[in-house]
């Protein structure tokens, strides 16, 4: 028994030790496993990430999302071996303790407080892996913009760059022509449309208001969409309703056109400057992107060409009957779009900005473009053996976004989707400009484009105006005055124009064939007289008798004569047409498109000093002191008692404040990271707009009443923008963030 019972003990001791040597070898299996399958995910996330970054910033960067693969692990290993070995050593089967405790299953009666804990951690978890998502972003941004200009080196300034400043320089064009369009054609539309002062007024505005909306919107689109798609898009709304403009008959539906056409072209500049700043390297930079400016410049003296050449020919027109009437103004409006047409066909052959595609995560495509600039710049040059030697380039990390449209949604539900998330997208970028980052320098960026916009367009329409006034005044000043004449049985077939006729007397005389220019007949009589065939302006007859007296074919209506006595006389075949007040001749027409010739091109010297000056002394010493010189130079303005004086003082004024200008457009493109770029520039320019509308309506109702007033506004705005802009940060020598 002795032995049996021996026996039976050792045989228990022997089957209980083999368990426990069973047990201990299937957690050493379970844990071994684990780390093999940790091993592999981990080897599978490096080569799938390896081309964007280097091995050595695995390690560094833990809990953070990657290109591929969602998010590193946090100490995977670690937290496994942790798991593997304290949850459930020295516990069995046997064991009396809840096993799903070890599983993360709570048990019933602390099911609430377990799932509010669960939320609080998974909370405070995404802010975590927010937080860090961030900052890795952020390093990963510093890294590409060192990597990127040592490749833009590499890849030298050379064809490929002066074959896109031909072709953004065609799209920079088309907004300098934009500007002049209307100013141009008011004259001549204003007999079309029979326009009011307050309707030619608001056609002179719509323009720069759709050009602030259309600077915002695609400036915006264009940091999340892509520079060259979104400059083709804004582009082609630009061309389409300027060519739609030019035909259009009706007040409204011209104004219509313009408003749209404007949009189109607001996104020319901020996506113009920052998709040629991604192709240039540091040292030039600030030249190259000066010379670009120099493209707004030709866009005004292109349209003051062709208005000089193509309006004042009347005989380029042609009409259907009264409703339908196409003159040579509406010719010129038609050849205004042909730059922004241009651009359109040119920039179809350029690519995206390779840096666009690197914040946004594509490798490949950043690389075939930029093996592109280098090859066409290397043949070029003579060495087209020479090898583009990147193979890797820094991709910034990307947070997805995915958007779940559903399998059976409507073509128009998933279009209102992805417009809606573009949309939240766009905002949420915008609001980033005002980040703690970047507040301070963005409401320092906002007054210097006020005031310089205020202060620039508000003086360069007041001048013309000023001009006009003066040339009303010097025309007032040679009215002739004929008081008490008696004419009889006498034939007016030639011009009459400013003059004043006072009590006269007229018998059966005869005014055929003839125009009337700035004439008033006070208190005088018509007995048995004859107009035929009259074509007035600015001409009235007030307190006037006309007896036995016929009009045929004339534009003399009733609301041309003012408190007359008609006595047995008759309208026939009244000429149809507009109340003008003032109508410029052929040489006043000339002379307008002369004086704006002359205005833009008297900013080449500026643009030429700047574009050498820009990187030698910096773009803040740049933009203050061209505008304290602009500043002094308000002063001047007291002396302008003559029109060639005003017109002196106009291109010494835009000669100056061209550089400012400048110093300011290479300033914005570098205060900005490329993400944040076209929507930060796309805001200011759309408030230089507003800050043109609001300076243009100020000073010209001061046109004819005072001159300080505009004097002291634009000279203070200037003042103040000058010292602004010196408390802005110096980017000369720095790469592009």
């Amino acid at each position: 028994m002795d032995d049996d019972g021996r026996y039976r003990d050792g045989r228990s001791d022997f089957i209980r030790g083999a368990k426990d040597i069973a047990k201990v070898a299937k957690k050493q299996v379970g844990k071994k496993v684990g780390r093999g399958m940790d091993k592999m995910t981990d080897e599978y996330t490096k080569r799938s990430y390896k081309r964007f970054e280097e091995e050595d910033d695995d390690e560094d960067y833990g809990g953070v999302p990657s290109n591929d693969a969602g998010y590193y692990r946090n100490d995977s290993r670690a937290n496994d071996d942790e798991g593997h070995s304290d949850s459930t050593e020295g516990h069995d089967e046997d064991d009396e303790i809840y096993e799903g405790e070890y599983q993360g299953i709570p048990r019933a009666d602390s099911g609430k407080a377990g799932s509010m804990d669960g939320v609080t951690a998974a909370q405070a978890q995404q802010f975590r892996d927010l937080s860090a998502y961030e900052g890795e972003r952020r390093k990963d941004q510093e890294e590409l913009a060192q990597q990127y200009e040592t490749i833009l080196q590499e890849c030298g300034h050379g064809k490929f760059q002066w074959t896109l400043y031909f072709v953004l320089g065609l799209a920079l064009m088309a907004d300098g022509v934009e500007i002049f369009v209307v100013g141009f054609v008011l004259p001549s539309a204003e007999k079309d449309m029979c326009l009011s002062e307050p309707n030619k007024g608001m056609l002179g505005l719509i323009v720069y208001l759709g050009m602030m909306v259309g600077a915002f919107v695609w400036g915006g689109l264009a940091d999340r969409i892509g520079r060259r798609q979104t400059l083709l898009i804004s582009l082609s709304i630009n061309s389409v309703f300027a060519f739609f403009s030019s035909f259009v008959q009706g007040y409204v539906s011209f104004l219509f056109c313009r408003l749209a056409s404007g949009v189109g072209i607001g996104g020319s500049i901020p996506i113009v400057f920052s998709y040629y700043s991604e192709f240039l390297a540091q040292e030039k930079r600030g030249e190259h992107l000066s010379w670009l400016c120099m493209f707004w410049m030709i866009g005004g003296i292109y349209a003051s060409a062709m208005a000089w050449a193509i309006i004042p020919h009347y005989g380029w027109s042609f009409q259907m009957g009264s409703a339908y009437q196409f003159h040579s103004w509406r010719v010129f409006v038609l050849v205004c779009a042909f730059p922004s047409v241009a651009a359109i066909c040119a920039l179809t052959t350029m690519p995206e900005s390779p840096r666009f595609y690197l914040e946004n995560g594509k490798h490949d495509e950043a690389w075939m473009i930029l093996k592109q600039v280098h090859d066409t710049n290397m043949r070029a040059k003579g060495y087209p053996e020479r090898v583009f030697s990147v193979t890797t380039i820094k991709t910034v990390k990307q947070m997805d976004e995915l958007v779940d449209l559903g399998d059976g949604a409507a073509w128009h539900e998933k279009w209102r989707i992805k417009l809606t998330t573009l949309f939240h997208q766009v905002w949420s970028n915008f609001l980033t400009v005002f980040s703690p980052e970047y507040r301070r320098t963005t409401y320092m960026m906002m007054a210097v484009w006020f005031s310089m916009s205020f202060s620039y367009y508000g003086l360069t329409v007041w001048f013309p105006d000023m001009i006009k006034y003066l040339q009303k005044q010097e025309y007032s000043s040679r009215t002739k005055v004929f008081v008490k004449e008696k004419v009889e049985h006498v034939t007016f077939n030639f011009t009459l124009e400013n003059q004043v006729h006072r009590q006269g007397e007229y018998f059966n005389d005869k005014f055929m064939n003839l125009r009337m220019r700035s004439m008033v007949f006070e208190d005088s009589l018509f007995e048995e007289c004859y107009f035929e065939d009259i074509t007035s302006s600015n001409t009235f007859f007030k307190n006037c008798t006309f007896i036995a007296t016929l009009f045929y074919n004339t534009d003399l209506f009733k609301y041309r004569l003012v408190n007359c006595k008609l006595i047995n006389s008759t309208f026939l075949h009244n000429k149809e047409g507009c109340l003008l007040s003032d109508v410029s001749d052929e040489n006043n027409a000339y002379m307008v498109y002369f004086v704006s010739f002359l205005g833009t091109l008297a900013v080449l010297p500026g643009n030429i000093v700047s574009a050498l000056l820009m990187d030698k002394i910096g773009r803040l010493r740049m933009l203050a002191g061209s505008s304290v010189i602009s500043c002094i130079s308000c002063f001047f303005l007291s002396f302008g008692n003559s029109e060639s004086a005003m017109i002196a003082l106009l291109c010494l004024f835009g000669g100056i404040s061209i550089a400012s200008w400048n110093a300011l457009d290479v300033l914005t493109v570098e205060l900005y990271p490329s993400d944040k770029r076209t929507t930060a520039f796309g805001f200011l320019n759309a408030l230089c707009k507003l800050a043109a509308v609001l300076g243009i309506s100020i000073f010209t109702s001061f046109v004819g009443i005072t001159k300080a007033v505009p004097i002291l506004f634009a000279s203070g705005a200037l003042a103040a923008g000058s010292f602004l802009a010196l408390k802005l940060p110096e980017t000369r020598g720095q790469v592009l963030q």
